[in-house]
């Protein structure tokens, strides 16, 4: 699916129109991007690609480990990590390594996923070394030690209390979770449990490390203004040395269709407005069924020109703001729709306004004209991945961890252009019906209701 080019916090994002594409198309006229893929002896796997519109130099580190490669009564590890790595390598002074990038013209940044953890670093082209210096030192040689345990713990339980627990709507991603994902490594997001994160001794953290950060559950992906083979001999300097870790035992699972509807009522100090949350189980990356459902979320709740937002905030006032959440994972999906009210409206009719939509899309399909536009949104976003190296470097590299082919950067998006109005309508049928439904009720704390 569609990798995200931004962090993995935004999940929703609004789209443009590109132009019009012939209904039965099934290749995009989109530029190609030429890469060289290798693996060193220890498991590393690479992918260069030359990009010489600008000089510079985009480096990517992929890791193939998140939330839900943690334990439930640890959660939080990955993320965690994800702060660490910040916090210095034996050879790289503790809280300077986002002075050294910069000193060199470049930024650094990071994010966490419930299936990876991703690092990335932008440099002038003639700074490619220092990119690898420090991403063979994060692999090799990173601070795992109290002090900046102590720092991390603080500094995480901060950004959970900002960004979820004093936010409105901010637990939507963890009751989620806890409700679609029950029983599975997915009841559980990234960000974690506090408690747990407190609750872990520094030899934990120190095995969490030894056992994800390791070559052979890495992607590095580099992309910009660069010779391949001089590139290749920098990364063999660099990442060869580094010893393969012990073989990972990944989570092997999936998130099963629900057999009866859940309604969950949420009261919160946090929440302003009642709002509600439709959200159904879906197919995992790659599935056909997935493509499908993408082109659905975008035609029933992407933009201001979309059905639900259309009928449910411009026409009959009932929300304020209507957005689909589409999530697309290694071992299942999830497709959510959103709805914050207006201050007059019942629940009921917020629900209500969500099922007539639904109900059309399962008995009627979609019109052309809706097909076409969501195909075109599709293909912009899609074309928004050349916009600079990095894009492609995070690309490259997801898909290389994910499906071993780096190529479909190029190709993927004819996945997309085969999916029939039809497909959409036989899966709106398929996923969206209220035995696989988990419905979130957001209400202000003193007000209840239906």
């Amino acid at each position: 699916m569609l990798y995200p080019i931004r962090k993995c916090h935004a999940l929703v994002a609004g789209f443009s129109l590109a132009t019009v594409l012939a209904a039965n198309a099934q290749t995009s006229d989109l530029p190609q991007v030429n890469f060289t893929k290798f693996e060193l002896p220890n498991g590393l796997r690479v992918v260069l690609s030359v990009d010489k519109s600008a000089p510079v130099v985009a480096s990517f580190v992929h890791y193939h480990v998140g939330s839900k490669n943690e334990r439930a009564d640890r959660t939080g590890f990955a993320h965690f990590f994800e702060h660490l790595m910040f916090e210095g390598t034996e050879n790289i002074p503790r809280h300077s390594l986002d002075k050294i990038v910069q000193s060199a013209g470049g930024n650094l940044n990071a994010f966490t996923s419930f299936d990876e953890t991703g690092y990335q670093i932008n440099l002038p082209s003639n700074q490619l070394k220092l990119a690898l210096w420090i991403e063979s030192e994060r692999m090799l040689h990173a601070r795992v030690e109290e002090v900046g345990v102590e720092t991390q713990r603080g500094v995480v339980k901060e950004e959970r209390k900002n960004r979820y627990d004093n936010t409105p709507y901010g637990s939507l991603f963890e009751n989620l979770a806890v409700h679609t994902g029950a029983g599975t490594p997915y009841g559980w997001t990234p960000i974690g449990s506090a408690q747990y994160i407190d609750q872990a001794k520094i030899d934990e953290f120190r095995d969490f490390y030894k056992t994800y950060y390791v070559p052979n559950n890495a992607v590095l992906a580099i992309v910009g203004d660069i010779d391949i083979e001089k590139t290749k001999q920098l990364i063999t300097d660099y990442f060869g040395g580094i010893p393969r870790g012990r073989e990972i035992e990944r989570p092997n699972f999936s998130v099963p269709m629900g057999t009866a509807e859940k309604t969950v009522d949420i009261h919160e100090e946090s929440t302003p407005l009642p709002a509600l949350l439709f959200a159904y189980r879906t197919p995992k990356r790659g599935d056909k069924d997935a493509y499908a459902i993408e082109l659905l979320a975008t035609i029933m709740a992407t933009g201001n020109s979309s059905r639900l937002y259309r009928d449910m905030v411009d026409q009959k006032q009932l929300a304020l703001n209507v957005q689909a959440i589409p999530l697309d994972l290694e071992n299942g999906g999830l497709l959510g729709l959103f709805a914050v009210s207006h201050p007059t409206v019942t629940m009921g009719q917020l629900a209500e306004g969500f099922g007539r939509e639904i109900e059309d899309v399962q008995n009627n399909g979609v019109t052309e004209e809706e097909f076409q536009k969501a195909r075109n949104q599709i293909e912009t976003q899609y074309a928004r991945r050349f916009d600079n190296a990095l894009d492609k470097a995070m690309a490259l590299a997801s898909y290389e961890t994910y499906f071993g082919d780096p190529a479909l950067i190029n190709t993927e998006i004819n996945r997309y252009m085969s999916i029939t109005r039809e497909d959409i309508q036989r899966v709106a049928r398929t996923y969206l019906n209220p035995q696989n439904r988990v419905v979130l009720k957001y209400f202000p704390p003193t007000q209840g209701g239906k």
